[in-house]
C-alpha cells in the first residue's frame, strides 16, 4: 500500500525520500534529520505519516540526549 499517494496540490507523483525537515513548535526552531517523508516529484511538497509526525513532535519535546545547536542568521526586509 503506498502511504502517501499523489500529490493532494498539484496531483504529482509522491516518492518517500530521507530529509533534513525545519520544524517549529512553541517559536522555537528545530532541524530535524534523517525523516522519512513523501516529496513530490512536481513541486516538491512534502508530507508525512501519522506515525513520523508523532516521532517528529517526540524528538522535540522529549530529546533522547544532547542537542546539537548551530547559529541561524535572522535578517529584517526594509
Amino acid at each position: 500500500m503506498e502511504p502517501y499517494g499523489d500529490c493532494i496540490y498539484c496531483g504529482g507523483e509522491v516518492v518517500e525520500e530521507v530529509r533534513s525537515v525545519d520544524y517549529r513548535i512553541e517559536g522555537q526552531l528545530y532541524i530535524i534529520q534523517n525523516v522519512p517523508a513523501g516529496v513530490c516529484r512536481q513541486c516538491g511538497e512534502m508530507f508525512f505519516t501519522a506515525e513520523t509526525a508523532h516521532r517528529m513532535e517526540a524528538a522535540v519535546t522529549q530529546p533522547a540526549g544532547p542537542l546539537n545547536t548551530v547559529p541561524v542568521p535572522v535578517v529584517a526586509i526594509k
